[in-house]
């Protein structure tokens, strides 16, 4: 029986996993995608308008979070952004249709209104230094994901290893996640977030 209770309350926490109310959360995990990663594992295959375009570091998106996991798909009485909206964000996000997936899934749960959310994006977007160097690449080199965390630490002085961590995926630097606080301020990641690639020959292309 106190099995079957288990398995019940189980059961109840995963049905809530999505559409919690809008604006509970901790703080904002900024996730910077490497667009060369995306586009030869996903974006070439999709047709996707991101990959005729030379970016480096593109917004994947700014998700609320808490202090372990994070809410999706929440309930909210905002409305929807326009397409016109969600094309004048592809310049960060990359597409109009992956800004418009980053609202529908995360900016719901900020507690914004969908220009408020998109504006904080860019704002945060636009308080982290992308890694210059990183762009002056000719060719595709492998190298520990590690090097790619301390080329942020070096742009952002201010940042702390323990404020940022660097994602692989199929062998390749995908993402560099960052911790900001609901002022934008950088923080501490929770455990769940804190989750190093530690290749030490992950691939990394250079912007076509």
């Amino acid at each position: 029986m106190r099995v079957l209770m288990m398995l019940l309350a189980m059961i109840g926490s995963m049905a809530q996993a999505e559409g919690e109310r809008a604006g509970e959360f901790d703080y904002y995990v900024m996730s910077l995608s490497w667009s060369p990663t995306w586009c030869a594992l996903e974006g070439e295959q999709r047709g996707s308008p991101q990959c005729d375009k030379d970016f480096g570091w593109v917004l994947h998106g700014l998700w609320p979070q808490f202090e372990a996991g994070w809410p999706s798909f929440c309930t909210t009485r905002a409305r929807n952004p326009s397409r016109r909206d969600t094309s004048e964000q592809a310049d960060i996000f990359g597409s109009s249709g992956s800004a418009w997936h980053q609202w529908n899934k995360h900016g719901r749960c900020s507690g914004l209104s969908s220009d408020d959310y998109y504006e904080l994006s860019r704002e945060a977007y636009a308080r982290i230094e992308r890694p210059a160097l990183l762009r002056q690449l000719d060719k595709s080199v492998r190298l520990p994901a590690s090097v790619i965390e301390e080329a942020f630490l070096e742009a952002n002085p201010e940042m702390s290893a323990d404020q940022i961590t660097i994602t692989c995926k199929a062998g390749r630097i995908q993402e560099a996640r960052i911790c900001l606080t609901r002022d934008l301020e950088l923080r501490t990641c929770g455990q769940d977030v804190r989750r190093d690639c530690t290749m030490q020959d992950a691939l990394f292309d250079p912007i076509k």
